[in-house]
């Protein structure tokens, strides 16, 4: 709750405060003729006990356990000198505080003294005291301030559960929103990591089997391992910022250059891209980042697993739905490759778990004429999502 709507509260609080000190002070006024016996203490008693039923529940919400003790220590001596008209409103109003911000170890055992001492104090105070009514009568009175005050701390503790299952759900959901940051993450440090290491690993050994045979050509290749390892360390570092700076969006979000990008590395590694883009210059930056990362993972198991190969790839976006299709002609053996299927590995996981993101399909598998097929269909409401 704000401090605006805390300082609302304690406005009302003491607003109650005053009211009930000046019904409590009238009442010690009263001299008995609506039939009822009359206080015949002195009047400045009277307000002292006035003062001491109504001004603590200004403070109810600080200190709910002390002021119900006050008040019904006031409310008690008043009765029993026929100060009260009403229903010890004012106990009412403390055990509601009292179950409201008091854990049940220590609400329960308050309600459970206050209860019998304010019931048997109007009794007594009704039918003994100073008999205004018969045994009945003033029963009847006490079931009313046992209603009154185990009422309110009835609904004061309904309350007090009630927030504590929103504040339980609240950091269940906090938990969940880590949980998926993480995996999110996760994913995007597996996607940088295979990609990059895999490009690696196909350009050092390029360079491994031309070293003394032709120079240039291993100069080009350890050029490329070079900036593969420079970028893939950027992108760690701007990934692994997320961990320290919460909320912090993955850096820039790739777009058109972004994915001939990846065509062009995974061409330096022996992979013959064709790739079409048709609609996607619209898309939303979050919808752009997933179609990067299936790309990249794609483009990754193709360069791992098939080159030198052929490799086509299609993105196209319209009002009903993005389809992302990769299908690679595979290795020149033509033998496929049994890791690449789907249920192995964390690549075509991290790219199911993308495409489901946004209530997407996923499929995965070796094409009949040889190679290697992913596609991927998106709604079309997922294209403006941020």
């Amino acid at each position: 709750m704000t401090p605006r709507g805390q300082q609302h509260l304690h406005v009302l609080d003491l607003a109650a405060a005053l009211a009930l000190t000046t019904a409590y002070i009238g009442f010690a006024g009263l001299n008995g003729d609506d039939g009822q016996p009359a206080f015949t203490g002195p009047f400045w008693f009277g307000c002292l006990l006035a003062a001491a039923v109504g001004l603590p529940i200004a403070v109810r919400r600080r200190r709910p356990l002390g002021v119900l003790g006050t008040v019904l220590a006031a409310l008690v001596t008043a009765t029993l000198l026929d100060i009260p008209r009403e229903p010890f409103i004012a106990a009412g109003l403390a055990a509601y505080s009292v179950a409201a911000a008091e854990p049940a170890r220590r609400s329960v055992p308050a309600v459970v003294v206050t209860l019998p001492v304010a019931c048997g104090a109007v009794y007594f105070g009704e039918g003994v005291v100073t008999p205004a009514e018969d045994w009945r009568g003033a029963a009847g009175v006490a079931g009313l301030v046992l209603v009154v005050i185990g009422g309110a701390w009835s609904v004061g503790y309904t309350v007090r559960r009630r927030r504590a299952e929103a504040e339980r759900e609240e950091r269940r959901r906090s938990e969940r929103a880590l949980d998926d940051e993480r995996l999110r993450i996760a994913r995007e440090l597996h996607d940088i990591v295979s990609h990059s290491l895999s490009m690696i690993a196909v350009r050092a050994g390029v360079a491994g089997h031309v070293a003394e045979a032709d120079p240039q050509e291993t100069r080009a290749a350890l050029k490329a391992v070079e900036e593969a390892s420079r970028s893939a360390l950027a992108e760690m570092r701007r990934t692994l910022g997320l961990l320290r700076t919460e909320g912090t969006p993955l850096g820039p979000i790739p777009d058109r250059d972004g994915l001939a990008s990846l065509a062009a590395e995974a061409g330096r590694a022996g992979v013959d891209v064709d790739m079409t883009l048709r609609g996607t210059q619209d898309l939303a930056g979050s919808v752009r980042l997933t179609i990067y990362r299936i790309v990249q993972e794609a483009l990754t198991n193709t360069v791992r697993h098939a080159a030198p190969t052929r490799c086509r790839i299609m993105v196209e976006a319209d009002a009903h739905d993005i389809r992302i299709d990769i299908a690679d002609e595979g290795p020149p053996s033509r033998r496929p490759s049994a890791d690449r299927e789907l249920r192995g590995g964390h690549g075509l996981l991290g790219m199911r778990e993308r495409a489901m993101m946004y209530g997407g399909s996923f499929e995965a598998g070796p094409r009949p004429e040889g190679g290697f097929a992913v596609s991927v269909r998106l709604p079309a409401e997922g294209k403006h999502h941020a």
